[in-house]
């Protein structure tokens, strides 16, 4: 391939810049391999999850305009890890010419939570009642309002896996973020639900099923393929919530809808992420294709691949550092265990140095007996993050 954003090799397509060095990275190089598309990577620091295994790798602060364009010369398209990179800086690069995927219209609601709950509001959209608050008579107005105490506070940029989230209550007052929070009502739900949607400059979109997802101490735990016991009826509109959602905001590449299913019936968007997602690690293993390669698929405007699961249940659940009363040494010594006991569990471990709470690695299981997949899914995970001691001899 000759021209803007071709590889230097004549076999390579075109060249996709990624700024952020995580997890997400590391594995959007493996659906780049197999694509043939080559990945220019802008890292944190010289050693994070995906600066080993992409080659070259840019170091540097991806708040740093000159050196975006830097990791960005030559490249067809520019796309993330993460959604911090400042929304001024991609306008910027967008004018020069740089495709940038999603673009800055769009990222800016998952950026920015006010800004998100602002449209999906104008879009009619189903979401938890929500008020912008910058003192604690406005939160005590907001409490009123939704039948009292507690209620949720979130800043509005920067919160993840739990950061940034606060439940108070009566008399608590304004967490001590500063500025203006976003307010929410505590739903009263079921459980936790995400649909994932590909989306390509050309308007195709690709829906994944539904699923479930579990939280623990604010982090994704597990996550099942699909939802169990999920009305065929609330499926169905939930996907079709989540397509709106990437049509009205014009994504382009992944597009993750988290959702509260409430205890009364309803379906509400809680969050949303453009970029791959923890909800969709099962792809890699579970769909006919990865929430990666249908990524780099739709950010290149390629055509999307098949989503749906290979086997009737698969279940992904995360290995998480530092357990609480776990003992953890390195990660690879959990492999003759786990792997001679259930030869067809897929484990994937990110590189990264064992922390409490961190997301290290995850391990995906699937088959026609969710019990049993549930089961196996869990040991894996536990025997690597300590949780789980095993005293059967490996068949």
């Amino acid at each position: 391939m000759t021209g803007p954003g071709a590889g230097d090799n004549p076999v390579d397509g075109p060249t996709v810049a990624v700024v952020g060095g995580g997890q997400l990275a590391r594995m959007m190089q493996q659906a780049a391999i197999g694509l043939g598309v080559p990945l220019r990577l802008l890292a944190e620091g010289p050693d994070v999850a995906a600066a080993q295994v992409v080659r070259d790798p840019l170091v540097g602060d991806f708040r740093d305009l000159d050196l975006l364009r830097e990791v960005a010369r030559g490249c067809a398209v520019m796309t993330f890890d993460h959604e911090h990179v400042p929304s001024a800086h991609l306008h910027a690069l967008q004018d020069e010419g740089l495709a940038c995927r999603p673009g800055p219209a769009a990222l800016v609601h998952a950026q920015d939570k006010l800004v998100m709950r602002e449209r999906l509001t104008a879009l009619d959209v189903p979401c938890p009642r929500w008020r912008a608050v910058s003192d604690a008579a406005g939160l005590a107005a907001f409490a009123d309002s939704v039948g009292g105490y507690p209620v949720v506070v979130k800043t509005p940029q920067g919160g993840y896996d739990g950061k940034g989230v606060w439940v108070v209550d009566a008399g608590a007052g304004l967490p001590p973020a500063g500025g203006t929070l976003l307010a929410e009502e505590r739903v009263d739900f079921a459980r936790e639900l995400a649909v994932l949607v590909a989306r390509s400059p050309s308007g195709q979109s690709a829906v994944y099923p539904v699923v479930e997802s579990v939280q623990r101490r604010g982090v994704c735990r597990e996550v099942t393929a699909p939802a169990p016991g999920l009305d065929p009826d609330v499926a169905v509109h939930a996907q079709r919530v989540a397509l709106a959602i990437a049509g009205a905001l014009d994504v382009t590449g992944l597009l993750a809808v988290e959702m509260f299913e409430a205890r009364d019936g309803r379906v509400l968007v809680n969050e949303l992420a453009m970029r791959p997602h923890n909800t969709g690690h099962w792809t890699i293993d579970g769909s006919v294709t990865s929430q990666f390669e249908n990524h780099l698929r739709a950010v290149l405007d390629l055509p999307l691949g098949a989503t749906h699961a290979r086997a009737p249940w698969t279940v992904m659940v995360n290995i998480l550092g530092g357990e609480p009363g776990s003992e953890v040494g390195r990660l690879f010594d959990g492999y003759p265990h786990v792997l001679a006991r259930d030869p067809e569990v897929r484990v994937h471990l990110y590189g990264k140095a064992v922390r409490p709470g961190r997301k290290v690695g995850h391990v995906t299981a699937f088959g026609a007996d969710l019990g049993q997949v549930r089961d196996r899914a869990r040991h894996a995970a536990g025997w690597f993050d300590g949780t789980v001691v095993d005293t059967e001899e490996s068949p």
